[in-house]
């Protein structure tokens, strides 16, 4: 899908979904990491996360479009737009849209840990990222004395 077939998305579900007309830009931005979309409080504009459609497909692309779509609408006219607000969680469940993105992290992303622990009285494991003071630090489980596995 390129930037023109996501604006026409866009509208369609704006048209259609929420009965408004949606007069701004939609595009990708590969810079967003976490998060499905973005709207843009002073430009209006609305961003997407490209993961979403290559790891997820175009159902739950759909889902974050309506999400954004309501913080757009809702910011317009006035109203609550935030996630906390009622107004904004009660236009989310009418028009469909999905409260979080599934995981956008890819398999073999997360940083296989270097550390390992073990207590000497229990073998109760501790895997870290991060170097421990073994002297500072003791086993959770039975307050045994920790020593580096492996």
């Amino acid at each position: 899908m390129n930037e023109q077939e996501l604006q026409q998305l866009v509208e369609h579900i704006s048209n259609t979904v929420f009965r408004k007309p949606f007069r701004h830009n939609a595009t990708f931005n590969r810079r967003l990491r976490t998060t499905g979309g973005r709207y843009h409080l002073n430009s209006h504009n609305l961003d997407f996360n490209p993961l979403v459609l290559e790891l997820h497909g175009p159902e739950e692309l759909e889902k974050v479009v309506k999400h954004e779509l309501c913080h757009y609408h809702l910011h317009i006219e006035g109203r609550g737009y935030q996630h906390r607000d009622a107004d904004f969680r009660k236009l989310l469940k009418e028009s469909g849209g999905s409260r979080f993105v599934k995981d956008m992290r890819q398999a073999g992303t997360v940083a296989p840990s270097k550390w390992l622990y073990s207590c000497n009285a229990c073998g109760q494991l501790y895997p870290r990222k991060r170097r421990i003071d073994l002297k500072k630090y003791v086993c959770g489980k039975c307050r045994g004395k920790l020593e580096i596995a492996g």
